[in-house]
């Protein structure tokens, strides 16, 4: 009988749960797959002349399917929602490409339908410079941007076309006194925005949050304004999203200039409703200027009344350095492609070891060293018979300094082998020698003198590990007295020594930037090495 009774019990439970799952199925009704998925693809500009478009590279979609609820295109894997159905989208791969977009139907209960159509657009607009200052100019290359909150004015507003005669919809007319680090935006302030190249272009993803909405805005999104929101109210933060480039057309970029420059006439659109931390409803930025380090964008406001202005930087601002020395009395920001400028460095050639047993050849040849995209290229290289070939570039004799604070915004070589140095010479090297002439490495962290004290070689110093050298830009900095010599890695201070009178460190002293292969500090080259760079984006002297 106990048996029975707990046979009775089980079936019971059975029962019970059957209509459980019935009633269920019936609260969410039947579950029904969309079918008969229609995609019409209008490409903008298209004709009998030209039939790729017009090349704007623009296409205007329109899906309808039975049973569908909304719509999800895919381009190259690459979600953008379009609930409705209808989609424009600007294709910027440059020239006639042939794209297969899958449109995915969502119907009820969870389940979906897709269907694929493979189009060609012809785009023939083109700005290669600013993409490779956005993401870099490999494939594979990426680069993170962080608000500039280290500087003034870091977000301004202006209105989108009123003009009052003095081209108010070109700048931030109506509010441009934020001042740097201010504490209302602080949350926004470690958001890293990413672009990476890939071989159908580029794409955009905001890694770290939250978001700032504006009071403007905010009444849009029925919350509070002029605070961050996580991703409960910025939906659309996250995720990974494609980049497309344009000409500008708005107003401010076509007729307006800032500072008496020009806009650069470009603009470019992140997908899904993508954005770089201001929540405004908007996801088209005109750029004003872009550089390796500054990226500085103009967004109008959805709805049209507002335009907000917003600097960036690909070095990540600190608020741990306080410095002594802020006057800019030298830089190099290598703007101008060709040859190092000659007014400020020239070469150390040949071979010889230079000191550390190291076996490449120093060149002036432009394979070895130039100046393009906005960075000093410096390439070490294989070449083909067994040696290598390199450069080392130098102040001397052209630019030199006594105290201050030396800034080098660098991106590192990788290869086994390679051994890039950022350092500093004094002056009088050519009649003492080394080391009685004082090193300063500002890579390494380290100096170097001679001590009469004991009449030996003397070395202090302290090293700090740098994620991600070679992948991207990092600010090495040291700051410079005759009490001290500070050393920062993206303005974070690691390592100080106590200068002094009795030291070889309080004379001028000049730069050098080079790449060494191999030898006591590069250690055993890859056997399979090609070549590798270091690319420096500017030099600054602040006194």
């Amino acid at each position: 009988m106990k048996n029975i009774k707990n046979i009775y019990i089980v079936l019971f439970s059975m029962t019970i749960a059957f209509l459980g799952c019935q009633e269920k199925e019936y609260e969410f009704g039947d579950i029904i797959a969309p079918s008969s998925i229609v995609i019409n693809a209008e490409i903008i500009g298209q004709d009998a002349a030209n039939p790729y478009g017009d090349g704007s590279g623009s296409v205007k979609f329109t899906v309808n399917a039975v049973n569908a609820s909304s719509y999800v295109f895919f381009f190259n894997g690459v979600s953008e929602k379009a609930p409705s159905g209808e989609l424009l989208k600007r294709f910027s791969r440059v020239g006639i490409n042939n794209y297969n977009v899958v449109v995915k139907a969502n119907g009820t209960g969870g389940v979906s339908t897709t269907k694929s159509i493979d189009i060609e657009v012809y785009s023939s607009f083109t700005d290669l410079e600013a993409e490779n200052f956005l993401s870099g100019s490999n494939i594979g290359d990426s680069k993170k941007w962080y608000w500039q909150a280290d500087v003034d004015v870091h977000v301004g507003l202006g209105p989108v076309t009123d003009d009052y005669g003095g081209g108010e919809f070109a700048y931030e007319a109506w509010w441009n006194g934020i001042k740097a680090w201010d504490s209302e935006k602080a949350c926004m302030y470690d958001n890293e925005f990413v672009f990476t190249r890939t071989a159908d272009g580029i794409t955009f993803e905001q890694t770290v949050g939250p978001s700032f909405v504006p009071g403007t805005y905010a009444g849009s999104l029925g919350v509070a304004g002029d605070i961050c929101h996580d991703e409960t109210v910025a939906t659309s933060m996250f995720g990974l999203k494609q980049v497309s480039f344009g000409p500008s057309t708005s107003k401010a970029a076509l007729e307006g200039s800032y500072d008496n420059e020009d806009y650069r006439r470009t603009s470019f659109e992140i997908s899904d409703n993508g954005f770089m931390g201001w929540l405004v409803g908007s996801s088209t930025y005109d750029i004003i200027s872009i550089s390796n380090d500054e990226l500085f964008v103009r967004i109008i406001e959805a709805g049209d009344g507002y335009a907000w202005y917003h600097r960036f930087t690909s070095t990540k601002p600190s608020q741990d350095a306080s410095y002594t020395y802020n006057d800019l009395v030298w830089e190099d920001d290598f703007n101008t492609d060709g040859a190092p400028d000659a007014t400020n460095w020239t070469y150390d050639l040949g071979d010889g070891g230079w000191g550390n047993g190291e076996v490449q050849t120093y060149t002036n040849s432009a394979d070895n060293v130039k100046v393009t995209d906005g960075s000093l290229v410096i390439t070490a290289k294989a070449d083909g018979s067994g040696g290598y070939t390199s450069a080392r570039l130098k102040s001397q004799g052209l630019r030199k300094f006594t105290f201050g604070r030396i800034e080098v915004k660098a991106k590192l070589p990788a290869a086994q082998g390679t051994w890039p140095a950022i350092w500093m010479l004094g002056s009088n090297f050519s009649t003492v020698g080394w080391p009685t002439c004082g090193e300063i490495d500002i890579i390494l962290g380290t100096v170097h003198w001679y001590n009469t004290a004991t009449n030996t070689n003397a070395s202090a110093g302290e090293n700090t590990a740098v994620a991600n050298a070679s992948s991207e830009f990092h600010l090495y900095t040291v700051e410079w007295s005759d009490t001290s010599i500070k050393m920062y890695l993206d303005d974070v201070p690691f390592y100080e020594f106590a200068n002094n009178a009795t030291l070889p460190f309080n004379a001028d002293f000049f730069m050098i930037l080079n790449i060494a292969m191999g030898g006591t500090l590069g250690g055993d080259i890859d056997p399979s090495f090609t070549e590798d760079t270091m690319e420096i984006d500017y030099v600054k002297v602040f006194q």
